[in-house]
């Protein structure tokens, strides 16, 4: 047996019962590549800031997505109704409920009733939540308006080509993660074990 390297006999491979080294890591717990570590730590962060902001005003972190919701759709010229909200973020009926209220009880959005169909009640941001919203992430904005000055714009379309990929991705593992996974994402089954 050599003294160096327990459970290794000096004219043959590892026995049996050697020891692995202490710092042989498994793959699979390797963890995420650094870059998507960083991503992952960007988003932590993001929703510290969204919940830091959001409480001093009162507001849930649900309330402020509802209404980045509604942003991003009022710019497309797109209709937002309670049922886009519940998709978008995910809600059951009751929960879009009361997140519109919570939304109008404060002012932020108000409920009308336009066009042919009367019944479809549509969704509209205030000025006040334009106003608040905006007083909200100015911190925010104005950080990261200094930090995005440190790079050319040739750097910055490249970043902006990047994040626009992991958003894609990030939207087709979700849709992916909620329909389940298919069967060829199935863990294998022991030989002579039946699924029960």
């Amino acid at each position: 047996m050599s003294a160096e390297y327990p459970g290794l006999s000096e004219d043959a491979g590892p026995s049996e019962d050697a020891v692995p080294p202490r710092n042989t890591v498994p793959p699979e717990a390797a963890g995420p590549p650094p870059l998507v570590r960083l991503l992952q730590e960007f988003t932590l962060e993001a929703n510290r800031y969204v919940d830091s902001a959001g409480g001093r005003n009162d507001m849930h972190r649900t309330d402020l997505n509802a209404l980045a919701v509604i942003m991003r759709h009022t710019a497309r010229d797109q209709i937002v109704t309670p049922g886009v909200l519940r998709k978008e973020l995910n809600l059951s009926s009751p929960a879009t409920t009361a997140l519109i209220d919570r939304l109008h009880s404060s002012g932020h959005v108000v409920r009308e009733r336009e066009g042919a169909d009367r019944r479809q009640v549509q969704l509209r941001m205030t000025p006040k939540a334009y106003r608040d919203g905006g007083a909200m992430f100015l911190p925010l904005a104005r950080h990261m308006g200094a930090a995005m000055a440190n790079f050319t714009p040739e750097e910055l379309e490249i970043v902006t080509r990047f994040m626009n990929s992991m958003i894609d991705a990030t939207v087709r593992a979700g849709e992916e993660a909620a329909r389940g996974p298919g069967p060829e994402q199935q863990p294998e089954q022991e030989p002579g074990q039946h699924p029960g």
